[in-house]
């Protein structure tokens, strides 16, 4: 018997909570709250400022990024790429089952006109070039770092850059052949009704078309650079903010916790907290040699930096632009609809 959506959503939040539970009790257990009190307060507030700022660079460097996969469907405005971003990420942090992932695009085509499926695709290759970027970066720190690294990491790395190759082979080939594709998706699902299987075929077109950066070596090439340096800066802000609490990481090693962190916030948890918590808290206290009370200050601060800017920002244009946290959770369904259309 199939489940309604209101049981699938209960049994989704109740897996949410104990995963977040269950991290943050991970993160938490052996800390003594004095000294990562203490910690933080000692922090350098200059750093932590300059931390602030580099997350503003971050955000600004994902608008171009995805303007920059925009282009072949149409031209969108900076502004509204932007505005869209930092509003899909508050959504993110504040609702529910990361619906800023399907709110972003969303909101986007409606104020560009793009047609819904097409932009919806934009983002699946924002998430592959993020995959793409950081195991680059990751590899290529390798030979710089003064530590030790776990030969299973390596194999880790290893296997993951194999498998980010593997996606964007498979959605060169869909953007290449949009047409091939649509009919291939109809095939597979001539076990469907008639109507079914004709809207889904017409779907995977449009999806398709959405790809459309990755039929063109130069936009790719674009598109790429733009990835590389945004995630430097990430590591930027991880870095400064690890400084203002004197724990010292070479930059290099850097890219060795952006890999923690990726898996952390992997996990399903609201706003990645718990996982992106945890795992820096292990990255830094196996590699780097941080007591186990200032890495909990230092990945409480980190997320602060990381959440708390962008989600004030991203109220006030919600503000601006009529929105409130209650018309995004309702606005949910009628954005997985114009996936569909």
């Amino acid at each position: 018997m199939a489940t309604s959506p209101q049981s699938r959503s209960f049994w989704r939040s109740i897996v949410v909570a104990v995963l977040t539970i269950g991290l943050l009790w991970l993160f938490f257990r052996n800390v003594d709250p004095h000294q990562a009190w203490a910690d933080i307060r000692s922090a350098d507030p200059a750093l932590l400022a300059a931390a602030v700022g580099i997350t503003f660079v971050t955000y600004t460097l994902r608008a171009i990024r995805w303007q920059a996969i925009l282009r072949p469907l149409g031209r969108a405005r900076l502004r509204t790429t932007f505005r869209t971003t930092v509003i899909g990420f508050t959504a993110s942090y504040l609702l529910p089952a990361r619906v800023g992932e399907v709110l972003k695009p969303y909101l986007l085509a409606r104020q560009e006109g793009f047609k819904a499926p097409a932009t919806f695709a934009t983002v699946v290759i924002e998430r592959v070039l993020d995959l793409v970027a950081v195991l680059v970066l990751f590899a290529g720190s390798l030979p710089f770092l003064t530590i030790d690294v776990d030969s299973k990491i390596k194999a880790s790395g290893a296997i993951a850059a194999a498998g980010a190759v593997a996606g964007l082979i498979v959605l060169f080939f869909c953007a290449g052949h949009p047409e091939r594709f649509g009919r291939l998706m109809a095939a597979l699902t001539r076990v469907l009704p008639a109507r079914i299987a004709s809207a889904t075929g017409r779907l995977a077109h449009v999806f398709a078309e959405g790809l459309a950066v990755l039929r063109r070596p130069s936009d790719l090439a674009i598109v790429l650079a733009w990835s590389i340096p945004l995630w430097v800066s990430i590591a930027c802000g991880i870095w400064v903010t690890s400084r203002a609490f004197d724990l010292t990481i070479p930059f290099a090693g850097t890219f060795l916790v952006v890999m923690y962190l990726v898996v952390g916030v992997s996990v399903p948890t609201q706003g990645g907290a718990g996982g992106f918590h945890y795992m820096y808290q292990l990255a830094v206290t196996n590699h780097f040699g941080a007591s186990n009370d200032k890495a909990v200050a230092i990945a409480l601060v980190l997320y602060f930096v990381s959440a708390i800017p962008v989600t004030l920002l991203g109220l006030f244009f919600m503000h601006q632009d009529g929105l409130s946290l209650g018309n995004l959770k309702n606005l949910r369904p009628t954005a997985e609809a114009a996936e569909m259309t």
